[in-house]
């Protein structure tokens, strides 16, 4: 483990297993359908790459960048696109691809921006979530691992761009970003 941590939450193993099902169950659901799968950067990135691999339907890519955090370990709640969608995805079958739901807040956002723009559907795809934080309403559609209220970073999750490259997630000890914020 990464001496930054307090302990793993899940091991690379749990992750490979679970992101195998879950893109089996979104196969099975697809079938037949292209889907557009809309990453959100850069946390969902590492998810993405190895959800994808296991969708068996026709699968396109584009990505989103949101910005709600900054420097600190919750959201501010104002969220801004800092890179938006390089196609339309007006009638299309649309999987957005995210790695942690916390307080809904960005992903509500997300998800109201992107219904106005007309797609035939709408479905969320999670890593992790954290129901107990939960300000805003979401619709997770595919969930792989609800969580306690911890702070957690690798398998793409980061505190201040580090620990995106960890291959388990696991819970940052409080001492590494009380010194930041």
């Amino acid at each position: 483990m990464h001496p930054d941590g307090k302990k793993i939450l899940l091991t690379e193993e749990a992750i490979r297993l679970r992101v195998r099902e879950m893109g089996e169950e979104i196969s099975s659901d697809c079938a037949g359908r292209e889907i557009l799968c809309v990453g959100i950067l850069k946390g969902a990135m590492i998810f993405l790459a190895d959800l994808v691999r296991h969708i068996r339907a026709p699968a396109f890519f584009d990505f989103i960048a949101v910005s709600s955090y900054g420097v600190s370990t919750s959201s501010s709640g104002a969220v801004r696109i800092l890179k938006d969608l390089d196609q339309s995805i007006q009638g299309r079958h649309v999987l957005i691809v995210e790695d942690i739901v916390d307080s809904g807040l960005t992903l509500n956002y997300l998800v109201e921006n992107l219904k106005s723009r007309a797609p035939a559907s709408l479905k969320i795809c999670t890593l992790l979530d954290k129901p107990s934080r939960r300000k805003a309403p979401v619709e997770v559609h595919y969930n792989g691992f609800v969580i306690p209220d911890e702070f957690v970073v690798g398998y793409g999750l980061d505190f201040n761009e580090c620990y995106r490259n960890l291959p388990y997630i696991m819970v940052l000890d409080p001492s590494v970003y009380r010194k930041v914020e």
